[in-house]
Formats: structure tokens, C-alpha cells, sequence
């Protein structure tokens, strides 16, 4: 772990880890982003740390509830990634980690092969589905499968 000392902006006082700007592929130092008067106080600084926890806590947590629901689950829980990263640097690292791995899918899905791939998925998952509606209307008609001993 490094300590700076010098005027470069390193956390002195709660002797964090700080690495110089473009570091870690991420261009920007990881580290506490707490104002300068919040670092000053040891008490201060890990109040703010547990109302960032907190915050990010809560929304991380309403993400997690918005997955089976409709709604943008992993956008709220990548939101709330990013207030802990405000302060924690291993949410700054896992969010350095997803966003290199979203780039290198979104790299790979580019690729002509596999976007071929991709189409010709999708046309035979399409073409399941409508043979199986087709079946089951053939079959069935409109009516709904529970009410079958109904007609």
C-alpha cells in the first residue's frame, strides 16, 4: 500500500491506497472521493463511508428487488455500484472489471461471424415459437387451456 505525503491528492490521513491518474485502466486514481473536509475527521470520513454503504445498500437492494419485476434491474444495481465506488475501492475495481468486460462483448458481438450466428439463432428460435403457436391454435383453437372442458 502507498501512502502519499506529497500535494498530488492522496489520502493521507486514512492511509488508503492511491494509484496516479490512469492507473489500473481506469484513468482516474482509485481511492476515497470524500470531500477534503470529510477525510479531515477520522469520525467524519467513516460516517460518510456509512451513509455511502448505506445509500448504495438501498440501491443495490431495490435493483435486486426490480430483476424478476419489470423494470431495469441491473441498471439500478450498476447504479448502486457506482455510489459505493465513490468511496470503496473495491467497488471501483469491480466496476473497472464490468466495464472492461462489456466492451470486449460488445467487440466480439460486432464480429460479422458471430453476428451471423446471432441472426441465424434468432430466426430458428422465431420459427420454434411459431410452429408451436401454430400447433397449439390447430390444435386448441382460441381457447384458453384451462377452459378446455368447458366447450
Amino acid at each position: 500500500m502507498t501512502v502519499r505525503n506529497d500535494k498530488t491528492g492522496g489520502n493521507t490521513r486514512t492511509g488508503e491506497a492511491v494509484e496516479p491518474d490512469g492507473a489500473a485502466g481506469g484513468g482516474r486514481a482509485v481511492g476515497s472521493r470524500a470531500p477534503a473536509f470529510v477525510r479531515r475527521s477520522r469520525t467524519l470520513h467513516r460516517a460518510w463511508q456509512v451513509a455511502v454503504f448505506v445509500a448504495g445498500l438501498a440501491v443495490v437492494g431495490l435493483g435486486v428487488v426490480l430483476l424478476p419485476l419489470p423494470g431495469p434491474g441491473w441498471v439500478v444495481i450498476f447504479l448502486g455500484m457506482g455510489i459505493w465506488a465513490t468511496e470503496f475501492v473495491w467497488a471501483q475495481l469491480v466496476l473497472r472489471w464490468t466495464r472492461r468486460k462489456v466492451a470486449e462483448a460488445a467487440h466480439r458481438a460486432l464480429d460479422p461471424r458471430v453476428r451471423r450466428r446471432n441472426l441465424t439463432l434468432t430466426a430458428i428460435g422465431l420459427a420454434v415459437v411459431v410452429a408451436a403457436g401454430g400447433w397449439y391454435l390447430a390444435r386448441y383453437g382460441l381457447v384458453a387451456p384451462w377452459a378446455l372442458d368447458e366447450s
